[in-house]
This record gives structure tokens, sequence and C-alpha cells, in this order.
């Protein structure tokens, strides 16, 4: 059950990996509260069938299929939301998941690159795509997707750690430079969080000894991540901006 931002009723967001997962499961909460949502990825099944479920439960959405470490699809996206949903108030650049475990020694430069592209630069590239009619408007929420392996050091690849610690630096950047025009700028930073990803390939014993790894005893649903995105889309976090928010379960704690 969606907790109730009324302000977002009739806002306009864009949502990066929105085709499963955290994403999906935050555009259909902000559409549940009456923002219209473009979902975006590259998987156009998956996509469609995230809107049919919103549309059908009253809710207005789009789908854009789309490569977010290009710029170019990017601008198609924009062009679009701009044609279908109107102008742009809460960006969610959450596109990635790249995590996957390999030794630093065997790690190969070419993964490196694609690591940082999907995990950091897919960031900024949405950001600076939509940022022109964020400032013009000079309002507006951008929330960024970070991880606990950005956090402290994790058993994810160290190109994806390398990512995620990026995209808080990042994030506090803009929040100070973006502040003055009336933007706000936050991150997540999730762990252990059960996607369909994640219960698909990690067996149940593993997600029991990982769930007791955290002080709250269970894994992350997509929905704890989700709520905290609302937050940071409404006027309730309207005097919050620069943070991160560790969703993960008491694992990390300063």
């Amino acid at each position: 059950m969606s907790s109730n931002y009324s302000d977002l009723a009739g806002k306009v967001a864009v949502i990066t990996g929105g085709s499963r997962g955290i994403g999906a499961q935050t555009a259909r909460l902000l559409a549940a509260n009456g923002t219209k949502v473009c979902v975006v990825g590259r998987d156009k099944v998956a996509l469609d069938e995230v809107v049919t479920g919103i549309t059908a439960a009253g809710g207005t959405a789009v789908a854009a299929v789309a490569d977010v470490t290009s710029a170019a699809e990017l601008a198609a996206v924009r062009d679009l939301v701009a044609r279908e949903l109107g102008p742009v108030d809460v960006v969610g650049a959450f596109a990635g998941g790249q995590g996957y475990p390999i030794p630093s020694v065997q790690l190969p430069e070419e993964r490196w690159r694609q690591v940082l592209d999907s995990e950091l630069t897919s960031v900024f590239l949405t950001v600076q795509t939509f940022l022109p009619g964020l400032l013009e408007r000079g309002s507006g929420s951008i929330i960024t997707m970070s991880s606990t392996a950005g956090r402290q050091p994790s058993q994810a690849n160290l190109a994806y750690g390398a990512a995620k610690a990026g995209v808080i630096m990042l994030t506090r950047q803009l929040a100070g430079e973006l502040g003055p025009q009336g933007i706000r700028v936050n991150a997540l930073a999730p762990s252990s969080i059960l996607t369909e990803k994640v219960a698909a390939n990690m067996p149940e014993a593993v997600q029991q000894q990982v769930a007791a790894a955290h002080p709250l005893r269970r894994l992350g649903r997509t929905d704890d991540v989700a709520e905290a995105a609302l937050f940071l889309a409404s006027d309730a976090s309207s005097y919050l901006t620069g943070i991160t928010i560790d969703v993960a379960g008491g694992r990390v704690t300063n």
C-alpha cells in the first residue's frame, strides 16, 4: 500500500530502469499518487507490462525504449515525454544493476568501462538531458540510485563500487549547484533488495544468510526503496537536498 502524497498528483516523472524491480515499483507508486509516469528501459515487453498495470489501475504511463548510456536516445525520450505527458517534475535515474562479483585482478578494462557507463555515465546523461527543463521552471526533484556498494566495501565488482560512490558525489555536487535554482538532488543507496532478479538467482539458503547480516534480519523489498523515492519526490522532503538515504536494513548507519 503506497503512502499518500497529494502534492504528487498531476506531476510528471521519468524513471530509468523502469522495466522491473525498484524502478517499476517506484513508477507504480508514483502513478498511484496521481503522477504521470514515463518508464524507460531496453526491454519493451517488460516496459509495456508495467504500463499496462499502471493504466489498468487508473494511472497514466507511457513506455520509452532507450539505452540510457546514449545521449541521443535520452533526447528522444525527453521529446516523447514532452509530447505525451508534459514538463517533467521528477527525474529518477535508477538504471543499472551491474554489480556481479568479479575479482579485481580478473576485471577486464572493457568490463570496467561498461560498468561505469551503466552505473555512472547513465546518471550524468539522464540528469543532463532533463535538467534544462527543470531549470526553466525553477523546480524539481532529481533522485539518483547508488548502493551500499558505494558506501562501503562489498562483494560487488570494483567498477560497480567505484561508480556507485561516484553517484553519491555527483548527487552532492549537483545539489549544491542546483539548490539556488529550486532543484533538489538526493540519492538512494539500497542493500540486498529482493527484486525479481535476486529472487531468481539467489538460493533461499543464501537469502537467509544475507538477511541475517542485516540488523533488521530481512532482505529489503522493492516497496522499501520505492517508498523512499516517493518521499524524496514529494514536498514532504522539501528541505532535503544532497543527502543519501541508506535503504539498508541497518547495514549502513553513517
